[in-house]
Order: structure tokens, then sequence, then C-alpha cells
């Protein structure tokens, strides 16, 4: 059952990964993929929310495999963030490669410590 759940919360993760990165990239014109920083961010940030109620009891494997590995799996990528670091180096925006490289890990670090700790706060 575990397998259905993480395909269904790919699934959503997937769509949802395409659609923060469309909404943000329409909204400037920017060589930074920002859309993807977004979703690593956003999707970093529920990880570590579902994984402070799973440890706190108030999640369980179900909601860490539709959630955590499902959902939050597919919103986040690393392969995206890799592609497109690489695509801005071989156009010539390596300034921007590197920004992008500097920024992105630390980030999506921050926002799942900022999720996990945020959840024991909440839990006591």
């Amino acid at each position: 059952m575990s397998w259905l759940l993480v395909a269904l919360g790919g699934a959503a993760g997937a769509c949802l990964r395409y659609a923060v990165d469309r909404a943000v990239q329409s909204r400037h014109e920017s060589v930074l993929p920002w859309g993807t920083l977004t979703a690593n961010a956003a999707g970093s940030l529920l990880l570590g929310l579902v994984t402070g109620a799973v440890e706190a009891g108030a999640a369980g494997p179900g909601a860490a495999a539709l959630l955590g590995t499902g959902l939050c799996g597919a919103l986040t990528t690393y392969s995206t963030f890799s592609y497109e670091t690489l695509r801005l180096a071989e156009r010539g925006h390596g300034r921007a490669a590197l920004a992008n490289a500097a920024v992105t890990p630390p980030v999506a670090l921050g926002a799942v410590w900022a999720g996990l700790e945020l959840t024991r706060y909440l839990s006591g």
C-alpha cells in the first residue's frame, strides 16, 4: 500500500512543481531559475513539517509515504537544479550559475530545518 501512497503523492508533487515553476518564472525576465528555487524551498519546508509531525506522533507512516516521499520527493528537484545550473554556465551566465549553486542548497537545507524545528516547537 505504501507504494500507492508514494505514487499518488509523487503525481501531485510533480504537477505542483510544474505549476510553481511556471507561476514564478512567468513573473520576471531573470535568467535565474527562481521557480525551481521556490519549489525546492517550499518542498523542503513541507518535508521538515511532515518529518516533525511523524517524529511527534501526529502523523504516521502513511502520511510520510504520501507527503514526504511522494509529494515532497517530486516537488523538490535536484536534477532540475543541476541541469539549470549547468545550462546557465553553458550559455555564458557564469555568475548566475555560481549564484544558483551557492544559494539553492543552503536555502533548501534551511527550509527543511525550519519546518522540522517549527513542528518540534509546536508539539512541545
